[in-house]
């Protein structure tokens, strides 16, 4: 079994922010692979499925972004699950608009969902950075980060988000590298 933990805020007012593709990522994942009803459990919003031959849960932490780890540590301690087992999908500005990087452990670059989670359970978790670019000034990045993706991003936005869900069984059965390559691949074809 496997928890994937999708970042964001709640509300509909964060729903196309940059800082929400985590969350957007997790959806995407929930009805490519026909997962069950959303439930409201760790504080935080759950669906049970399987990709491919595992099961996974995927988290969306209702808690706000800077709160995310006490969401993470609650279904970790439930599920009686280490953070081998964790995969955290995230907004990342260091890598170019709709890159994706999966990355094993590390620092939080300054995101505060990610060093919330950290504080709760240390750094050894998987991440799914997903690249939302860097506005060029770090006077920019909070509008950036708080803002919606353009009109202009948005087809490419779409194709990124079924990439990842496309060969998410890739992820689950643990070929990083297998996954992060065609999900570049599928980006080209587009």
């Amino acid at each position: 079994m496997q928890l994937w933990v999708g970042l964001g805020n709640p509300g509909p007012q964060y729903a196309l922010h940059r800082h929400n593709v985590g969350f957007m990522a997790l959806d995407t994942i929930a009805e490519v692979h026909d997962f069950g009803p959303v439930q409201k459990k760790f504080q935080g919003w759950v669906q049970d499925g399987r990709i491919g031959g595992t099961r996974v849960i995927l988290l969306k932490p209702a808690t706000f972004m800077n709160e995310s780890g006490r969401a993470v540590s609650e279904a970790l301690r439930f599920y009686k699950l280490g953070t081998d087992a964790l995969t955290v999908f995230h907004d990342e500005l260091d890598l170019a608009p709709f890159k994706v990087k999966v990355k094993q452990g590390g620092g939080t670059a300054g995101h505060n969902g990610l060093r919330s989670i950290d504080q709760h359970l240390g750094p050894d978790f998987q991440r799914v950075r997903l690249g939302i670019g860097h506005p060029g000034h770090k006077d920019r990045v909070t509008g950036h980060v708080l803002g919606n993706f353009a009109k202009a991003e948005q087809d490419d936005l779409v194709t990124m988000l079924g990439a990842l869900a496309a060969e998410a069984p890739r992820l689950a059965a643990g070929d990083a590298v297998r996954f992060m390559s065609d999900v570049a691949l599928r980006q080209q074809d587009t």
